[in-house]
């Protein structure tokens, strides 16, 4: 594990590589991340493996995640050679922009989706000219090493892809208060995007932070019931619920919300619950038995309306559970209690719970009452409602009739405290950039 000194010495490396990287031409720079990029398709099943064996992932979810890194890769390969600045008309001369790269940048990297998360800041930073530091976490560092490997045998230089595992409140900690670390992305906690938040303001450093999430899946009655059932257990338990997109809270127009238990009943209970390896298998363990006992104290004192099944044997395993709002429970009063606290913290686990709304005004109060918004589904057979309530829910990344939230082409981030910038599509590009006006005489 890396201390102080290690860390130091890294972002003395990275420093000294950054001259000559961002030197490096356009088209270089592409041809080097789309080597990269090859070399990542070429041990797929090797990242996949060490994945399932680090952090539990299914084979399905670790072979789609290494998939990921390569797209990622081959995805900013194209950004270098269009990294295009303007020229602005202006009297009497001419103006130009230019896109400089930031220096050295850290990439602090939860263990929930480690090598898929590293890569979304990795590739647009390396592409941007920058050179790079990833801090994976303590239990979840494998991937990382080896995607650190892989981009040498692709020829990067020295210094300027470097890993270096530690403890946050060391290592991590370390890279967000040193003074040549000019960005932090930042993918975890509200709690401690808050506190690095607050550290880099002291410096003026640039921060992308993706936190927390307590996401709203809103059906209304005139939508196909039967898909938005059948698909809503794998878009909370998805990764056994260890997602900051899992749409944890279920909110059902009254009408139908009996008919959409039953429904979602039966296919929480037929979700395949087991060892990753398995080809069959949906959801895998969690990471820790501390974590497990975390989900557990959520689930404390309620009776849950529906119950998956789960192995017996060694292994941190956590049956997907729902939790039916209890008579009387108002999700826009301010209260405590246990459904309560299931309701509106985010448990990251296999827990959902679902609630009935009235109307659509309704479904849209409940859904913002929450300081998260980075993601959320909206069901309906309605246009012009699936742009009103896309519209008026707070959070980043929507879908409609569908579970999506992560496409590379695309922006992700959050409103409100889910958290800073956008990552992934155009934009994440700019976030490692800043722009530098050029104005030249001609009189």
């Amino acid at each position: 594990m890396a201390g102080v000194a290690e860390v130091d010495r890294a972002v003395e490396r990275a420093r000294r590589a950054g001259p000559a990287w961002r030197e490096v031409s356009p088209g270089d720079r592409a041809r080097l991340l789309r080597r990269f990029a090859r070399l990542v398709d070429d041990h797929a099943d090797e990242l996949a493996g060490l994945e399932i064996a680090n952090a539990g992932h299914t084979i399905g979810n670790a072979r789609w995640e290494a998939g990921n890194v390569r797209d990622v890769l081959d995805f900013y390969a194209g950004a270098p050679e269009r990294d295009h600045g303007r020229q602005i008309p202006v009297p009497g001369g001419v103006d130009l922009t230019f896109s400089e790269p930031l220096g050295v940048v850290a990439i602090i990297v939860p263990w929930n989706f480690p090598m898929m998360i590293m890569t979304w800041g990795v590739a647009p930073a390396l592409a941007a000219g920058n050179t790079v530091i990833v801090k994976p976490a303590e239990w979840t560092p494998l991937t990382a090493l080896r995607l650190a490997e892989l981009a040498l045998a692709a020829g990067l230089p020295e210094g300027v892809l470097q890993v270096v595992p530690g403890e946050g409140e060391v290592a991590g900690a370390r890279l967000v208060e040193h003074p040549d670390v000019r960005k932090i992305v930042f993918t975890g906690s509200t709690e401690v995007g808050r506190l690095i938040g607050a550290t880099a303001a002291a410096q003026v450093k640039r921060v992308t932070l993706e936190l927390g999430g307590k996401s709203a899946n809103i059906v209304f009655a005139d939508s196909d019931l039967e898909k938005a059932a059948a698909s809503a257990p794998m878009a909370v338990f998805d990764n056994s619920g260890q997602d900051c997109c899992a749409r944890s809270r279920i909110l059902v127009e009254r009408s139908v919300h009996d008919e959409f238990l039953e429904r979602l009943a039966g296919a929480v209970r037929a979700l395949r619950v087991g060892d990753p390896r398995d080809e069959a298998t949906q959801m895998g363990p969690l990471i820790s038995a501390e974590h497990r006992e975390r989900v557990a104290s959520y689930v404390a004192g309620l009776e849950p309306y529906a119950t998956g099944s789960c192995p017996d044997g060694p292994g941190y395993w956590f049956a997907p559970t729902v939790l039916a709002a209890p008579a009387g429970f108002d999700p826009l009063a301010a209260g405590s209690g246990a459904f309560h606290r299931a309701h509106t913290e985010e448990i990251f686990g296999p827990v959902v719970t679902v609630v009935p709304f009235d109307d659509e005004a309704h479904a849209v109060r409940i859904a913002n009452e929450t300081p998260y918004g980075l993601s959320g589904s909206i069901w309906t057979r309605d246009v012009g409602r699936a742009l009103r309530v896309s519209r008026a829910v707070e959070a980043g990344n929507l879908s409609v009739n569908s579970h999506s939230s992560v496409r590379y082409w695309t922006p992700f981030g959050g409103f409100k405290q889910s958290g800073l910038g956008r990552e992934l599509g155009p934009d994440a590009l700019a976030a490692f950039t800043e722009t530098k006006n050029v104005f030249i005489s001609t009189e």
